[in-house]
């Protein structure tokens, strides 16, 4: 994860100084349009960012989903080659946005293979981001993490299909207004201005490029065939191909903690029981609550998860703070209420409620 943040700053500050420095140096004008959507895109990568932070493990490594863990959409080691051509890809963009066709053509035409690339990769990691399977991480519920990721890559397919549209239409301008004495030239001219040149050699050359970058990332230590790992060697995502191991036994359950640190006199505890085979101290608001959620369980097991997933993020992060007899006696008075309402269910729906009651935890 820290990598991943020093990789994330660096970038923004890379960008950042990049962007600044072209728009200086060329006294380019922004348009509003422009600004707008420099902001979006800017704001997409900082939720991307942010998404990066809360899906960073690997498909090998167990979690705990209450904590907020996650698997990440891109494969280990190789994720340097999705970032490298990343980088590329804005280079690219932003070389050719403050440019346009006043680009040597060599360099232009390697701008445009890596805006094809680019634009190719984003339509495989859109379509792997679009697709998140938490089925099997107990306390997610639905398609948890799309969002973080979802919008950098369809900013970038924009962004590789336009400035290629952008270059086509200059180029086709530029070659219809020029002539040449000699008519076999001109005939040339012609040609290229119906086939559109530049576009056409990035075509041509496009999979020979991509073979040279393959191999100098290989240079780097990534594998010959890292682009299709990134995507398959990850677990709960579109593309992946692995099985993660089974998801971290939560800590605790915060109406434990009341039951355990509170004073006897008001938090009663009961007896001891068994969860999840740990040994855990109950008292009898422990208990009912437990049996409530069964029967939540029972009628609705949709809305049983929903309420489940809330507890386990969030009652968590209450049960740390509850680290004193004063705040647990604190927690159990303010539970009083649930407790009422739940024991009123129980007693509509059971015949008999304290033996529903009673058998919890044992």
């Amino acid at each position: 994860m820290y990598i991943a943040f020093v990789l994330i700053v660096a970038f923004f500050a890379g960008l950042n100084y990049l962007l600044r420095s072209a728009i200086k140096k060329q006294h380019k004008k922004i348009s509003s349009v422009e600004y707008t959507v420099i902001i979006g895109y800017i704001l997409s990568m900082a939720l991307f960012g942010a998404g990066l932070f809360t899906h960073s493990s690997q498909f090998h490594e167990a979690v705990d989903p209450v904590d907020g863990d996650c698997y990440l959409p891109f494969g280990g080691k190789h994720a340097l080659s999705l970032f490298i051509y990343f980088v590329a890809f804005n280079v690219a963009i932003l070389a050719i946005w403050i440019k346009g066709r006043k680009i040597p053509p060599i360099p232009l035409v390697l701008a445009l293979i890596i805006l094809m690339l680019g634009s190719i990769i984003s339509i495989f990691v859109l379509t792997q981001v679009s697709y998140h399977d938490t089925s099997t991480l107990s306390s997610y519920v639905g398609n948890e993490g799309t969002f973080y990721f979802i919008f950098t890559p369809l900013f970038c397919f924009c962004f590789g299909i336009g400035f290629i549209w952008k270059i086509i239409q200059e180029e086709k301008a530029t070659a219809i207004h020029r002539t040449y004495r000699n008519p076999i030239l001109n005939k040339v001219n012609e040609q290229l201005a119906s086939k559109l040149d530049y576009p056409v050699w990035a075509l041509i050359l496009l999979v020979p490029c991509f073979a040279i970058m393959t191999a100098l990332l290989i240079l780097f230590g990534q594998d010959s065939d890292s682009m299709a790992k990134v995507f398959t060697e990850t677990t709960t995502w579109a593309f992946s191909q692995k099985m993660h191991p089974p998801v971290l036994d939560h800590r605790g359950h915060y109406l434990c903690t009341v039951a355990a640190q509170g004073n006897p006199t008001i938090v009663k505890p009961l007896r001891l029981g068994k969860r999840h085979g740990n040994t855990i101290i109950v008292n009898r608001q422990l208990l009912i609550a437990n049996a409530f959620e069964e029967i939540l369980s029972d009628l609705s097991p949709s809305l049983h998860r929903y309420v489940r997933y809330f507890y386990d993020r969030y009652g968590y992060n209450i049960s740390i703070k509850i680290n004193s007899t004063w705040a647990s006696n604190l927690t159990y008075r303010a539970m009083k209420p649930l407790e009422y309402i739940f024991l009123f269910f129980l007693y509509m729906l059971y015949v008999e409620p304290e033996k529903k009651i009673a058998k919890q935890y044992t």
